[in-house]
């Protein structure tokens, strides 16, 4: 994929695509947002850092975001090895977060770049049957305070602009548009 602020990588696609052939998908404009204080709403105290013993537990979820994100499934071409070894890797380094009940995740997030100034939030995802409750506001809010306790001072991530429930839950966290990216998808 090739991701970063609209106007480059749009320059940079349209230098690429006569060689390149047409891309699986284009998602023009994705708002870069950002919050560098703490969230507007109270966060879901059970939000916590996922444990290294819970990865088989966090793991469906990941696969489940991925695949509803990219619209591709991270277990082809290795099975899945890869792919597992990256969550592992971020649960690892106590960048994973989640709300676990019943042993099943009911709300994700990850930090996945982290500099000594920013992070970027990534594979946030509420299981479906949990979606329109009002739970990703107050599990991002917690993934805030840990990541600007614990990471960087700002947080930041991206969301594809036709995703409106992400977009006002993320707003409602206190997040704030700052930018705009694009992703083109292989």
């Amino acid at each position: 994929s090739l991701v970063g602020p609209s106007a480059a990588v749009a320059q940079l696609w349209g230098l690429l695509r006569p060689q390149w052939g047409p891309a699986r998908d284009v998602r023009a404009a994705q708002p870069l947002m950002a919050i560098d204080g703490p969230p507007e709403i109270a966060a879901d105290p059970a939000v916590r850092r996922v444990r290294s013993d819970e990865i088989d537990i966090l793991l469906p979820a990941s696969i489940a975001m991925f695949t509803e994100e990219v619209g591709v499934s991270p277990l082809s071409g290795d099975g899945g090895t890869a792919y597992r070894a990256r969550v592992s890797e971020l649960v690892r380094a106590g960048r994973a977060f989640a709300r676990i009940e019943d042993g099943r995740v009911i709300f994700k997030a990850e930090v996945g770049a982290a500099t000594p100034q920013a992070c970027q939030v990534q594979g946030v995802w509420v299981r479906p049957e949990f979606r329109g409750q009002g739970l990703a506001a107050p599990g991002m809010a917690a993934v805030v305070n840990e990541a600007r306790r614990s990471v960087s001072p700002v947080v930041s991530l991206y969301v594809n602009d036709f995703n409106a429930p992400a977009r006002a839950a993320y707003l409602r966290a206190g997040f704030r548009e700052v930018g705009e990216f694009m992703s083109v998808l292989f």
